[in-house]
This record gives C-alpha cells, structure tokens and sequence, in this order.
C-alpha cells in the first residue's frame, strides 16, 4: 500500500524538470548579481576606489587606462560595484558566464566592457562529445560550494543526464575532467594523474574562481593558482561558487546544445 500511496504521489507531481533551455531559464535569486560589466567611458580618469576593496585583486589600472576586472579572480562580492563613484562596474543580472578562453575572463578594454561568451567545440570533438558527455569530477582542495552546485545538476529539477552529461567514479570511463578548488600542492600529482588515465582526446572543464585563479587563495605557498597551470583548460565557468544555470549553460555552450536565439544574445 505504501508503494502505491508513494507513486501515486508522484504521479499527481508531474513533471518537475526545468524546461530550459527549450524554455525560458529560471531565474536567479535577487542577491546573485550575475556577470558584472565594465563602462570603460565612465571611469574617471585617476579613480581607484574599486581597487583597494577587492579581497583578490582582480581589479588594476594602468596610467591613464580604463580599469581591468579579471572575473577569473572575481569573488562577486560586489565590494567594487559600492565603491565606485560613477558607476562604471555594474551587475548584469545575466547567468552566462563560460569562456573557452582565460583572457576573455579580463574585462576594461576597448571592445571588452563584456565577456565573449564560449563557442562551441569543433566539429569533429562536437559528433564525438556532443550527445554523450562523460566527466570525472576534481575536488582540488576546493570549499565545497563549486561541488556542491555542480551536483546540483544531478537532481530531478536540473536532470543533467537528459543532455546526455554524466559524471563518471573513474577517469578511464571518463570523456574530460571537471576540477574544482585552486589545486593545493597536495591535488597536484593526483590532478595530473587523473588527467593522464582519461583517454585522449579529452576535455578540461574549470569550475570557480578557484580552479581558475585560485580564488581567495591565489599566490598561497601551499596551492596552484588554479588548474590551468597543470592540465589545458577547454572551457572557464567564473563564479564564487556559479550558480548551477551557469554551469549548465557552459556545458551546453561548450557542445552546442543551446537554442539559436540564446546564443545570438
């Protein structure tokens, strides 16, 4: 009787995966600011109260340049938005985050007040990974916020297993490596260990500020300032920890699985 009662239940539930990104994408929580923008028009000239309030140094100024905000160190605390006088840092509001390059992490330039969003893999790495993802999960000496949200993904509102997108218990079932955390000294041998038992060819997924940069712990004696300085990064999804659309959408950005009219935006 209790088997019945359970499915009957559920039954009366129905659906309760997100549509997306066949549908509109959930919205985020108010105090998630999304990516941030740089109006390089607005700074004022000599300005640098941005600069001293940022706890990783992921913004700077050359003499008479605009300022330049790494969002590959960017904690998103908002410190620097409060401290600027004109303006000219903003938050977007915008889930998508992932670049398939770590430059495009750097925001200021002429040209670069946004981010290049990631572009697909190539065709030939797309028929192979595009409809059957396998990925072996890093935790690098992470906090467990990036893990956290990453398994997220598992549960039946976000269900990535219908694009096909698993994680793997062993890298030599494994089509690339999700790595999370900065990489501490004692990661290093297991993270390039684990690297050389997936099979070529194979894919590196960076997962927050951390596994970019380093994060909060950038320049420690006793971590890597991410992990790009060990395995090749294929794609950056920035964030402290990302929120789990963002990661989901750098996934799918990475094999072409969005709708046109998203990635046209």
């Amino acid at each position: 009787m209790f088997v019945l009662d359970t499915l009957i239940h559920r039954l009366k539930r129905g659906c309760e995966t997100m549509p997306y990104p066949q549908g509109p994408a959930p919205a985020l929580p108010d105090r998630h600011g999304g990516a941030l923008r740089v109006d390089a028009a607005r700074c004022a000239d000599g300005c640098q109260a941005c600069i001293p309030v940022c706890p990783t140094q992921a913004i700077a100024r050359k003499p008479g340049g605009p300022v330049a905000l790494d969002l590959g160190r960017c904690l998103f605390c908002a410190e620097c938005i409060e401290a600027c006088p004109t303006q000219a840092i903003t938050q977007t509001g915008d889930h998508r985050m992932a670049v398939r390059r770590r430059e495009d992490l750097l925001l200021g330039a002429p040209g670069q007040e946004e981010l290049r969003l990631a572009v697909a893999l190539d065709g030939k790495l797309r028929k192979l990974f595009g409809r059957s993802l396998r990925l072996r999960q890093v935790s690098a000496g992470g906090c467990n916020a990036c893990e956290a949200d990453t398994n997220v993904l598992g549960t039946i509102g976000w269900d990535l297993g219908r694009f096909g997108i698993q994680f793997v218990a062993s890298p030599r079932h494994a089509d690339g490596l999700l790595i999370t955390g900065p990489v501490t000294k004692g990661m290093e041998l297991a993270l390039r260990k684990t690297w050389e038992a997936v099979p070529a060819p194979k894919l590196v997924i960076a997962v927050g500020a951390c596994a970019i940069s380093g994060g909060p712990f950038v320049d420690h004696a006793e971590a890597n300032n991410g992990a790009e300085g060990i395995v090749p990064v294929d794609l950056f999804i920035p964030g402290c920890p990302p929120h789990p659309l963002t990661i989901l959408d750098g996934l799918l950005r990475l094999l072409d699985r969005l709708e046109n009219s998203d990635k046209a935006v």
